[in-house]
C-alpha cells in the first residue's frame, strides 16, 4: 500500500517534537508498561548543556548486580522528534533487555528541525562516551556497550556500529565529521560492541527499493540533509550505514518485516547481505507478517533472539564461550 505523506509530515511534525506517535514513522507501539527496575534516572543531561534534546533516561534491571552491560536504545521518528525517549519501545525491547540483565539508556537526540546531519550521530556518540565517563555512578559495565534502535533509531544504531572507531572520513565530495564535540567526556571512546537494527533505513540512496510510502516534495531524509538525492547524492551516501561497512565492524542483528510499507524490507535484506559479504557477524529475521513495528515484529521469539544474540557476543568477548 502506498500513500502520499507530505500532509502527514506537516500535520505530525509538532507531535513528533514531544512524543512518538502511535503509527506512521514512529511505528506501531505496544502499550507502555511499568518497567520493573531496581533504579531509574530520568532526564539526565548527557551533554552538560541543559538542553532537553540532550537528555536520557537510565534504567537498571530489577535483579541487582555490581555492574551491568549496557544497551543504548533509540526511538524512531524519521528524525523529526527531539524528545521521544519516554516512548522508546519500553514495553517490548527495553523490557526484554532489562529482564535479561542489561542496563538500558534511552536518549533524546536533536531532530532534523534542530540541526542537520551529522548532528544526530554526534549525539549518539556523546551518549556512548557518557556511558563510559559516568560508569561508576550508574554501575555500567563498559566492557560491553551496544546500540539498538527502531526505524530512524535503527538507522542511528546501525550507523554507530558501521562507523565504530571512525571519527572522520570523506564520502565522495563530502567531508564528514562522525565524532563531534558534544558533551564532557571527549576523551572516552565512542566505539560499540554490538548493534540491533529494528526496521531501520540504512541505504538512503535507495529508499524506493521496494514497497514503500510515496513521499511528497520532501522525504524525511531530504529534511535531515536539507537537500535532494538528485542534487547531492554523496550527502545521502554519507547518511547511509551501508556505506561504512568493513570487516572490523561489531556484530549486528537485524529485524525487518516483509510487510513494512514505511521503510521497505529490502533495506534490511541489503544490510544483512553486505554485512555477511564483509565477514561481519550478523543475524537477520524478516517476519512474513511484520509491518513497521507492531505485534508481528515484537514477538517474544524475536525479542529473545535479540537477547541471545547480545548475550553470545558479550560472553564471547569475555571469554566465557
Amino acid at each position: 500500500m502506498k500513500r502520499t505523506l507530505l500532509s502527514t509530515i506537516l500535520l505530525c511534525a509538532a507531535t513528533w517534537v514531544t512524543a512518538q506517535p502511535a503509527g506512521g514513522f514512529g511505528g506501531f507501539q505496544a502499550p507502555q508498561v511499568k518497567l520493573e527496575t531496581s533504579q531509574e534516572w530520568k532526564d539526565v543531561n548527557y551533554a552538560g548543556d541543559n538542553q532537553a534534546y540532550h537528555t536520557c533516561d537510565i534504567y537498571l534491571p530489577k535483579k541487582e548486580a555490581e555492574r551491568y552491560p549496557v544497551v543504548i536504545h533509540i526511538y524512531g521518528s524519521a528524525w523529526f522528534s527531539n524528545s521521544s525517549k519516554g516512548a522508546a519501545d519500553l514495553g517490548t525491547i527495553v523490557k526484554s533487555l532489562l529482564e535479561a540483565g542489561y542496563a538500558v539508556v534511552c536518549p533524546n537526540h536533536r531532530s532534523s528541525m534542530d540541526a542537520k546531519w551529522p548532528a544526530q550521530i554526534h549525539d549518539i556518540r556523546a551518549v556512548i562516551r557518557f556511558v563510559r565517563g559516568e560508569a561508576a555512578k550508574y554501575r555500567f559495565d563498559t566492557s560491553f556497550i551496544a546500540t539498538s534502535g527502531f526505524s530512524s533509531g535503527g538507522h542511528l544504531s546501525s550507523t554507530a556500529a558501521t562507523t565504530s572507531g571512525l571519527k572522520q572520513t570523506k564520502v565522495g565530495t563530502v567531508d564528514i565529521d562522525l565524532e563531534g564535540t558534544v558533551g564532557n567526556h571527549l576523551g572516552e571512546s565512542s566505539t560499540v560492541n554490538a548493534a540491533c537494527d529494528w526496521s531501520g533505513p540504512v541505504d538512503l540512496t535507495a529508499m524506493d527499493c521496494g514497497e514503500h510510502m510515496t513521499m511528497g516534495d520532501n522525504s524525511p531524509e531530504d529534511v535531515l540533509l536539507n537537500s535532494k538525492l538528485s542534487k547531492e547524492p554523496d550527502k545521502y551516501l554519507s547518511l547511509s550505514a551501508v556505506n561504512y561497512i568493513d570487516p572490523n565492524d561489531p556484530p549486528v542483528i537485524i529485524f525487518h518485516g516483509d510487510k513494512d510499507n514505511v521503510v521497505p524490507n529490502c533495506q534490511g535484506k541489503k544490510f544483512f547481505e553486505l554485512l555477511k559479504a564483509a565477514g561481519v557477524k550478523t543475524e537477520a529475521t524478516f517476519p512474513a507478517e511484520g509491518g513497521h513495528g507492531g505485534p508481528a515484529m515484537y514477538t517474544e521469539e524475536n525479542l529473545q533472539k535479540m537477547v541471545h544474540f547480545l548475550d553470545n557476543v558479550r560472553l564471547k568477548r569475555n571469554g566465557s564461550l
